[in-house]
């Protein structure tokens, strides 16, 4: 189940995956204790402040989410305008912007935490929506579940038909599951030392996989 796209290869996958787990790093410890990437957990989180009344808060993690829908809905109208354009390639458009949004809330202060988040977020939603195949499995580059469920279901299908593409479907997961706690780990990790600017990172990362797209 291999493409011939750059965009869909394992390279590409292991570097905007491991950037999707510094930026939930970054915006949980960093930015005010908001996901990124799982806005189920806002959601969560949006009702509690809900129930108690408490409408800043309620802002803190209302605002991630609904960039979180913009993101996917921007991306999917590049998509869909770009698609055949031979100046650019359409998901080179959306790393370019994702490593402005995320540059951009790299130099906001901590008082300016929701607009930070509210960034990222946008960020997070343009990549999933563009980036959902490595090595022709589908995954997340964003967030673990959906991996997570995919990788236990060819694992389980492994032990009962030995089939070896079962297996390296379980591998591919196990390994994008992995990349993503590093990313996560990194992203911690980096928080005491450089702050805000942790975020950094993942624009360098977003860059060398544009680069690699430009190259290919």
């Amino acid at each position: 189940m291999k493409t011939g796209q750059m965009s869909d290869s394992i390279l590409i996958a292991l570097l905007i995956t491991f950037s999707g787990g510094l930026q939930d790093a970054y915006t949980y410890f960093g930015r005010d204790h908001v996901f990124a990437n799982a806005q189920t957990g806002n959601i969560v989180l949006l009702g509690a402040q809900m129930l108690d009344g408490n409408i800043q808060a309620m802002m803190r993690y209302l605002m991630p989410v609904l960039c979180f829908a913009c993101g996917v809905f921007i991306a999917e109208q590049i998509q869909a305008r770009y698609r055949n354009s031979r100046r650019i390639h359409w998901r080179q458009m959306i790393l370019l912007i994702e490593i402005f949004s995320l540059t951009l809330s790299a130099f906001l202060p901590s008082q300016m935490n929701s607009a930070a988040n509210s960034l990222v977020s946008f960020s997070c939603a343009m990549q999933v929506q563009s980036f959902r195949k490595t090595d022709g499995y589908p995954y997340a580059s964003t967030m673990c579940i959906g991996n997570l469920r995919s990788g236990m279901d060819a694992f389980s299908r492994w032990t009962r038909t030995k089939d070896p593409q079962a297996l390296n479907g379980f591998l591919h997961y196990l390994l994008v599951i992995t990349v993503f706690l590093i990313g996560a780990v990194t992203g911690y990790g980096l928080i005491p030392h450089f702050g805000m600017y942790t975020i950094l990172v993942s624009s360098a990362l977003l860059s060398i996989a544009g680069l690699f797209l430009l190259c290919n």
